[in-house]
């Protein structure tokens, strides 16, 4: 079992930066992929940004793609997730999830059917 325990949400300003993060306990954290995904009102759960267990593989979602960048510190369990030049649109719930790594530690996946574990969310809301 994974446990994940996201922070680091708040209300910023359009243009502005902020850092959420995911901490993680119970199994090998280099194990697993990290994933976060966001949810807006009314709209559907989409993928945002995934790293690998070995921190080495990293995907993004083209709406983020240069503004936002995904790393992970195995020393403290925790993946974080930069986001600057935010924008209205990217306002929503924001959930970390986990899946353990298939094939190698490099192994990603942008699919949030295929994750096991999920974070309870932050909200990250961006005011025009």
């Amino acid at each position: 079992q994974v446990q994940l325990v996201e922070s680091g949400g708040g209300l910023v300003q359009a243009g502005g930066s902020l850092r959420i993060s995911c901490v993680a306990s119970g199994r090998t954290f280099s194990n697993y992929a990290m994933a976060w995904f966001r949810q807006a009102p009314g709209k559907e759960r989409e993928f945002v940004a995934v790293i690998s267990g070995s921190g080495g593989s990293t995907n993004y979602a083209d709406s983020v793609k240069g503004r936002f960048t995904i790393s992970r510190d195995s020393a403290k369990n925790t993946v974080y997730l930069q986001m600057n030049s935010l924008k209205p649109e990217d306002t929503a719930v924001y959930y970390c999830a986990a899946v353990i790594a298939r094939w190698s530690i490099k192994w990603i996946t942008t699919d949030l059917n295929q994750y096991d574990y999920w974070g309870q969310g932050t909200q990250v809301t961006v005011s025009s």
